[in-house]
């Protein structure tokens, strides 16, 4: 399925964030931008690395407008287990959404099943609750907080300048393309 241009569906999940446990729900998350993280388990290998490079980067997505929430199938007792046994995953900031029953995997199509356990995807909505950017990784493959937050930089801009389109590698202040007749085949 293609979830660009679909919203989101209600839910309410429990999440840890920053020494507490509490509650998310779709309507926590419209009105400002939002990145949906799905990593496979809590005390694991890659994911660990992720989370932290993107708590690195927190305050850039914050500047953004962009909230992270990173999602597994963990409960939030597990994510506060985590947090207090890790240095890395400690420092996390951003919440950590619980999805033990796989109602959000299930919801953004990241579910393995056999697994248990979510794909990498990692998703952008807009304010409105609509998809407008997602990728998927299988369970081995990383992902990279930089390129994540330039693809939310343009999905901002384009949101802002709708008759505007973001070339490759495009960051803020650089030019973007106004697409027209003139251009075919120029580029």
């Amino acid at each position: 399925m293609n979830f660009v241009g679909h919203e989101i569906e209600d839910f309410q999940v429990n999440a840890y964030q920053d020494g507490q446990i509490t509650t998310v729900t779709k309507q926590d998350v419209v009105g400002k931008w939002g990145i949906f993280f799905f990593y496979p388990a809590d005390f694991s290998f890659v994911c660990p690395t992720e989370l932290e490079a993107l708590q690195d980067r927190y305050s850039d997505f914050k500047s953004a407008n962009a909230d992270i929430y990173s999602v597994s199938e963990d409960t939030e007792f597990v994510h506060k287990a985590w947090a207090q046994a890790s240095a890395k995953i400690g420092k996390i900031k951003y919440p950590m959404l619980a999805d033990p029953a796989g109602k959000l995997a299930r919801m953004f199509d990241v579910l393995d099943e056999n697994a248990g356990q979510a794909y990498r995807g990692v998703f952008i909505v807009d304010p409105d609750g609509v998809i407008q950017s997602y990728t998927i990784n299988n369970m081995g493959i990383g992902r990279n907080a930089d390129e994540i937050l330039r693809t939310l930089q343009a999905a901002q801009f384009v949101r802002e300048h709708g008759d505007q389109v973001c070339p490759v590698n495009w960051k803020p202040g650089q030019d973007a393309i106004k697409p027209s007749l003139d251009l075919v085949g120029k580029l």
